[in-house]
């Protein structure tokens, strides 16, 4: 989507050049096909090239691979670079590629958080490796994701393989026929999944799809992309909480709450509190305990009086003793533990937000 500001940004400035032709009804809803042109491919190319790492076709045999299943594609054929002209780019022009998206993001939003129109969220591929797991190879996508916020917020990030993206629109077709019938999405191919040109517009056309998703409200609040947002990032953290690698899943936690914050509809029943009970044990392992206490506060805040909410009794149990801890009022919390202990609501004491966390099954 930045390659889009960009592109509106050299048409604003072009004084002589004559304006643009008014779309039609079905062009402002869908402003973008998912097909690309051969001059967006190219200059898509261009774009990733520093940040894009494979293997041309006469390197490796075993180029057509990837793990998708064989079939036509629909993307044109166009003259993006090739995978070695790909992997001889300079790093610095990648770097300063993805060092500029943020700011382009950022300045975009500064600009319309004021406005009346509803905002949407923007989506960026900012690198697109090959990815060598015997005997598999695919292409790992990681797109950045920027929503309404403060203006010096970094974009989350997701990563994601061309077989997430398809199953995901297989499911959404599946649920909705309707709305998924106006939405492209770049078929399977045959050969050359590995080229820069390939890659380039797949890169493209998976950030417009995301976006026709988006623009579409009963696809925004779908459950299934709710899951192709969080659910992966929360898996894995939890995963590395349960075995003690908290910095590590400090980050993916941080930044799952961050694509929640952004999404702004329940990316399930208990996933935003899952998520607040994870940044509050890492923070609380990594000896930070006002951002736990932090945590803490604001999952009681989305729980308010939900008794017996199973959750409920170990925030209240760690934000009193994080509290206690730093020299904190902790009467109220403590009087609402112990009233949800005298009904017989939860044990004593109640279980530690690390034991839930082992025991939540993410689905």
């Amino acid at each position: 989507m930045a390659s889009r500001l960009l592109h509106r940004l050299r048409h604003a400035l072009a004084s002589d050049g004559p304006g643009e032709a008014a779309a039609g009804p079905e062009a402002e809803q869908f402003p973008e096909s998912s097909e690309l042109e051969d001059d967006d491919a190219e200059g898509l190319s261009s774009r990733l090239s520093g940040t894009l790492s494979f293997t041309s076709a006469e390197d490796d045999p075993d180029e057509d691979d990837e793990d998708d299943e064989a079939g036509p594609d629909s993307l044109p054929s166009g003259d993006g670079t090739s995978g070695e002209d790909a992997e001889r780019s300079p790093p610095p022009d990648g770097q300063r590629g993805s060092q500029l998206l943020a700011r382009q993001l950022q300045d975009f939003w500064k600009k319309s958080r004021n406005t009346l129109v509803p905002q949407r969220l923007l989506f960026e591929v900012t690198s697109a490796n090959v990815v060598k797991d015997p005997p598999s190879k695919y292409v790992l996508y990681t797109l950045a994701v920027m929503g309404p916020g403060p203006p010096d917020r970094q974009p989350a990030q997701i990563s994601r393989r061309y077989s997430d993206f398809e199953r995901l629109h297989r499911n959404l077709q599946r649920q909705f026929r309707g709305p998924m019938a106006a939405i492209s999405f770049p078929r399977k191919r045959l050969r050359r999944n590995f080229t820069a040109e390939t890659i380039a517009r797949r890169s493209r056309a998976f950030e417009q799809f995301l976006s026709h998703l988006q623009a579409v409200p009963e696809l925004r609040h779908a459950p299934d992309l709710q899951d192709f947002f969080v659910l992966p990032e929360l898996r894995r953290a939890q995963s590395l909480t349960c075995t003690g690698l908290y910095r590590e899943a400090l980050a993916l936690w941080a930044n799952a709450w961050q694509l929640q914050t952004q999404l702004g509809t329940p990316s399930g029943p208990d996933r935003p509190l899952v998520t607040l009970a994870g940044l509050a044990v890492c923070h609380q392992e990594l000896e930070d305990p006002g951002e736990a206490r932090a945590c803490s506060e604001k999952a009681l805040q989305l729980l308010g009086d939900k008794r017996p909410h199973p959750f409920l009794a170990p925030f209240l149990e760690a934000h009193v003793r994080l509290s206690w801890r730093l020299g904190l009022d902790k009467r109220q919390t403590e009087a609402q533990l112990q009233s949800l202990q005298e009904a017989g609501l939860t044990p004593i004491p109640p279980p530690s937000l690390k034991e839930l966390l082992i025991k939540e099954v993410l689905d």
